[in-house]
């Protein structure tokens, strides 16, 4: 990164220090003056410049001094994820270039990034060349989320129309007669995985949501249905990870792992996508389950893995896990307006900031140890799409 953009950087997160970022919020409004300040004046600065590439394309990582980390092959899925999050910060008002940043990779991603088939790449070299062209649920999850908030940002109506194509090919080839997709060519199954499904319905919501488009309505509801009658234990309302080809749990204690972030992941998307009754119990359900038994009280963070039973698997924790239970506290407390709901909300973000709170503002640590001690590792690109989305949901609530 230039010297000088560096110590532009800097220079705004002073100022932000003036405005007490360094005093943890008790309230939402406070928390929401906190994140407001983080994202729009320290980090989006930062990557927007030491993250982007100078062809246009998005890096993988950024040092935890603030310096480009070195080349390194370009997953598509982490090039979606990024429009993704200038996308949004775009419609939270910040005024840097978002745009241009976002349609260039946009354009990218429907060019570069597409197989002659008309379906997603996997891998580009540092050079921003495809070099895998490996069929991949997750990356077509991320892509066609992508393209629906770079159409609505941009006003791209093309971009909807190469989703629907890309949607179309994955109904005729992809679904199986047993539910759910087949994951692609990089991951042996079974074990079936619901989490590449969870970005789907994901992709599916937002795409109903700019397009109108009916079809992407009846995918969300195929994949909800899946998931209260497959992935979700009926027992204890937390969802497993892994499934034979009929949806079953796999035996043994991997079909009883349970990630705490993905029950919040899941539980947000039912309160903002289903908000019916059914949906809205669902949801109840993954949070309270993940609540009692996820949360880690002496680092007051999310957990990786825990076990049906609520025993706890992996006592580490990423970074991710924070900012889904944000979103689904902040949905709840939309929902239900409590002061419980607020206090765990601002809990959530608190539980969130010591992974933000770094020497170099706007990078980030991913991995807490079970210690609460830290990986020290580059800040990955790819967390910036789940803070983005946490934070995004806290700045649009009206307290």
């Amino acid at each position: 990164m230039p010297v000088l953009v560096r110590t532009q950087i800097m220079n705004e997160f002073n100022l932000v220090k003036m405005s007490d970022l360094s005093v943890l919020p008790t309230t939402l409004a406070e928390a929401q003056t906190h994140a407001r300040h983080w994202l729009f004046s320290v980090a989006a600065p930062l990557w927007s410049t030491a993250g982007v590439l100078k062809d246009g394309m998005f890096s993988e990582r950024i040092n935890l001094d603030g310096s480009p980390a070195s080349e390194m092959n370009r997953r598509l899925r982490v090039q979606a994820r990024q429009i993704y999050s200038f996308s949004a910060i775009g419609a939270l008002g910040w005024d840097g270039p978002w745009r241009e940043l976002t349609e260039r990779a946009a354009d990218i991603l429907v060019t570069s990034g597409r197989r002659e088939d008309g379906m997603f790449v996997h891998l580009f070299n540092p050079q921003g060349e495809v070099i895998n062209t490996a069929q991949d649920l997750y990356d077509h999850a991320f892509g066609l989320f992508a393209l629906a908030h770079a159409a609505q940002a941009l006003d791209r109506p093309d971009f909807c129309d190469v989703a629907d194509t890309i949607r179309m090919r994955m109904m005729t080839d992809w679904w199986r007669p047993q539910g759910g997709f087949w994951e692609g060519e990089l991951t042996p199954c079974p074990p079936y995985r619901q989490n590449p499904h969870m970005h789907m319905f994901e992709a599916a919501l937002i795409n109903y949501q700019v397009s109108g488009k009916a079809v992407w309505r009846e995918l969300a509801d195929r994949l909800g249905e899946l998931f209260v009658e497959r992935f979700q234990d009926r027992a204890s309302g937390a969802v497993t990870e892994y499934f034979d080809e009929n949806w079953k749990p796999v035996a043994g204690d991997q079909g009883r792992i349970v990630e705490p972030g993905h029950c919040f992941e899941w539980a947000w998307l039912f309160e903002v996508g289903f908000a019916d009754g059914l949906g809205l119990a669902t949801s109840d359900r993954l949070t309270d389950f993940a609540r009692k038994y996820g949360i880690e009280r002496k680092h007051g963070v999310a957990i990786n893995e825990i076990m049906l039973d609520g025993a706890t698997r992996d006592s580490g924790a990423r970074l991710w896990p924070q900012t889904e239970r944000l979103k689904a506290a902040v949905a709840r407390y939309n929902r239900l307006r409590t002061p419980e709901e607020a206090a765990e909300a601002v809990s959530a973000y608190n539980g969130l900031w010591p992974y933000l709170d770094v020497s170099v503002p706007g990078t980030w640590r991913d991995r807490m140890n079970a210690d609460g001690t830290w990986v020290e590792e580059p800040s990955p690109a790819s967390s910036f799409y789940h803070i983005v989305c946490g934070l995004g949901e806290l700045l649009k609530l009206k307290p």
